[in-house]
């Protein structure tokens, strides 16, 4: 990896990072265990600050040393966190993130532009802290100083005569890459005092030529003779802290000491006596004689069955109980560590498009084969097809799985923005989240987020009323909003809800007939009265606001979701609230298709709509059938797209599902099941109604993929039977 990549990865590193700061900010009230919420907090500063320091970017490092100082003296409880120091701490992820941002553009200094702001950040960082300047300035003077991990105590006392500092040291895989010397940090180490015995730990090295020349592989366990104190020794390997796993246990500690450590060992198969000895918890002369007592019993019935050496030590008095109860539950749970071990890395984006691409390209070759096979009627070549298609339909779903991504990034976004648009509306709003590992494709996460966006602020600002009023009505002061996800008939939805007022259909059914979108002698539904609110240019809103108010906003958030081949929906009831559904494809390239054909032209239906096909003999004129009892109205896909020719006397209906509702489609033939890879229309044709894009046939045809969301509202004239909830 070269310089370039290094910064890269730190750049989406503190990207990541920093998201992860601020969700724990904004959720550190809720927090169950509130001081790890805190240590998160830190952890995540503290990396930054470490990862910057590596590439001399001292304007990062500086500023975090700050916010780090202030976070270390919360953990500690010499300050208390409250919300002016919440916002404030938000206000630095803010900072941080845009010179991380201007890094990403090339900037590898401090931003001048941004300097005023950073340097009040600074003072007010500074006036929380419980010593005030003094006590930065005494922290600035040691800005490379190293605070102990979480949990665990600072000890400042020196060492006895016959004990020495035990340093259990792992070396991060990448420390090479990132230009770090592993025996650089030993011979610094020396100079703070004397290394009495050092052993090197091989244990993780794999097979010669399984071996890259670029890795660490090698651990260290130190006996480190000084009078140091545990900040100093841990300061010496700062810049490899956040890679490396380090363990420093002072001078004459006590026996939970060891066994933390036993626990925390690298997963490795290791005997029980080697790793008390790692430890440091029994001698090797003391490991030896137990050995030999165990190899040469005293008890004949030993020989039998042999003597654990646990007990063997337990029983001499050369280690506590404790300690080997510890190791052998280490022991026992290496190998249930390394069945689970997950490893992942980073791939581009684009070559995740790159490979769904040629995988589309792949099906349709596939179709084109299985076609000629069964053309010529070759029973070896159809055969070999059909296993074909069978191992390009795996292929499709393990490139498609690599596309998904869980929707809780998304929804963690708005935990901030409830937070400054509910302080800039005066009102006390929580978030509620639900849902958060439903997962769909990255595309469809990347464009949905603006729609959300404004669907969560337009819900604060028009939905959810002044804490005044709500008392008033008898609801609680506090506002909520509510974000959920789940899967329903091969599709993801989202619901933002929240408990305000509702709508008025009254007043949205006044505005439209006063901007003449609906006739005012026309009877709607309440389902067609709340959909008004996505019409161009609607608001209700009696004055303009910094969120809204000049009637612009939901008639995008509509166009954006139907470009992505969705729905959206509302649902209201006065006093009580208002849900907003949005129902979207799980993925945009490649779905399960089924195949139909009218006159000369064929559709393809995603197959996740479909609930059943029947064969009905319907009458010139008649757009309704009955299935089991039920009325099922249905269109002619003859009529709909005007295709010449008539229609067969015996029609095949197609039944289609879409959330709570149910309708036909009438075609001529039913051509079975296709893998369609789906191509987007051009734009001229992106005014066409009930096409949501194309596909290419085996046969090197194109078919239209229908827009099943679309026919719905063809079919909503006609009575749409709602399914029972």
């Amino acid at each position: 990896m070269n310089l370039d990549e290094a910064l890269q990865t730190f750049i989406t590193e503190s990207r990541e990072l920093l998201e992860e700061m601020e969700n724990a900010l904004l959720n550190v009230d809720i927090a169950g265990d509130q001081s790890e919420a805190i240590n998160a907090i830190f952890r995540a500063a503290h990396t930054i600050k470490g990862s910057a320091g590596l590439f001399s970017l001292d304007h990062i490092v500086a500023f975090t040393h700050v916010v780090e100082s202030l976070l270390d003296e919360v953990r500690d409880g010499r300050v208390v966190l409250n919300d002016e120091m919440i916002v404030l701490l938000l206000s630095c992820c803010d900072y941080l993130s845009g010179m991380t941002d201007a890094l990403a553009a090339g900037r590898l200094d401090a931003d001048p532009d941004t300097a005023p702001e950073g340097e009040m950040l600074l003072q007010q960082l500074r006036r929380h802290m419980a010593g005030g300047h003094a006590e930065e300035a005494q922290a600035a003077d040691a800005p490379l100083a190293v605070h102990a991990e979480p949990g665990v105590e600072r000890i400042d006392q020196e060492r006895g005569d016959s004990d020495y500092w035990h340093i259990s040291l792992r070396f991060g895989r990448g420390v090479l890459q990132n230009g770090m010397d592993p025996i650089a940090f030993l011979r610094y180490l020396a100079k703070l005092g004397k290394i009495v015995g050092i052993a090197t730990v091989p244990d993780a090295m794999p097979p010669a030529e399984e071996m890259d020349a670029e890795l660490c592989y090698l651990g260290f366990e130190i006996a480190f003779d000084s009078a140091a104190d545990r900040e100093a020794i841990a300061g010496v390997f700062e810049f490899v802290q956040d890679d490396c796993e380090i363990r420093i246990i002072p001078p004459h500690s006590k026996v939970s000491h060891y066994v933390d450590l036993i626990r925390a060992l690298p997963e490795q198969a290791a005997r029980l006596g080697e790793i008390l000895v790692r430890c440091g918890s029994v001698t090797s002369h003391e490991l030896e004689g137990a050995l030999h007592q165990q190899s040469h019993p005293d008890n004949p019935q030993d020989e039998v069955v042999p003597q654990q050496l646990g007990s063997i030590l337990v029983g001499a008095g050369s280690v506590p109980p404790v300690v080997v109860e510890a190791a052998l539950a280490k022991q026992k749970q290496v190998s249930e560590q390394k069945a689970q071990e997950s490893r992942s890395i980073r791939v581009d984006s684009d070559k995740l498009d790159r490979l769904i691409d040629l995988v589309g390209e792949l099906i349709i070759a596939g179709a084109r084969a299985n076609m000629i096979g069964q053309h010529i009627q070759n029973t070896e070549l159809q055969e070999c097809t059909s296993t074909l298609s069978g191992l390009v339909e795996e292929v499709r779903d393990a490139a498609l799985e690599l596309r998904m991504v869980k929707i809780g990034a998304t929804f963690n976004r708005f935990q901030r923005v409830v937070h400054d648009v509910a302080r800039e509306l005066g009102k006390d709003i929580g978030l509620i989240v639900d849902g958060e590992d439903s997962e769909l494709d990255k595309t469809v996460v990347e464009k949905i987020g603006d729609p959300l966006m404004h669907l969560v602020r337009n819900a604060m600002d028009h939905g959810i009323e002044p804490g005044d009023v709500r008392v008033a009505n008898g609801k609680p002061a506090k506002g909520m909003i509510k974000l959920n996800a789940f899967h329903e008939s091969g599709s993801i939805v989202i619901e933002v809800s929240d408990d305000g007022g509702g709508l008025r259909k009254e007043k949205i059914l006044a505005k439209a007939v006063e901007r003449g979108l609906v006739d005012a002698d026309r009877k709607l539904t309440d389902s067609e009265i709340y959909n008004l609110i996505f019409e161009a240019g609607f608001s209700t809103a009696e004055k303009i606001t910094n969120l809204s108010g000049r009637g612009v906003g939901m008639d995008v958030v509509k166009r954006n979701i139907t470009a992505l081949r969705g729905s959206v929906d509302v649902s209201s009831k006065e006093g009580a609230g208002t849900t907003v559904t949005v129902r979207l494809p799980l993925t945009l390239a490649i779905i399960d298709g089924f195949l139909v054909q009218v006159g000369s032209s064929v559709f393809v239906i995603p197959l996740d709509m479909i609930e059943e096909c029947i064969e009905y003999a319907t009458e010139p004129g008649q757009d309704y059938c009955n299935l089991r009892g039920q009325v099922l109205p249905f269109v002619r896909l003859r009529e709909l797209f005007r295709i010449d020719g008539a229609a067969t006397r015996r029609e095949s209906i197609v039944v289609l599902k879409l959330g709570n509702h149910r309708a036909g489609l009438a075609v001529d033939t039913l051509l079975g099941e296709f893998q369609t890879v789906i191509k987007p229309l051009s734009p001229m044709f992106s005014e066409v109604k009930c096409i949501s894009g194309s596909t290419i046939l085996g046969s090197g045809e194109v078919a239209l993929i229908l827009d099943v969301a679309a026919l719905m509202q063809a079919v909503s004239g006609k009575g749409v039977v709602a399914l029972a909830a």
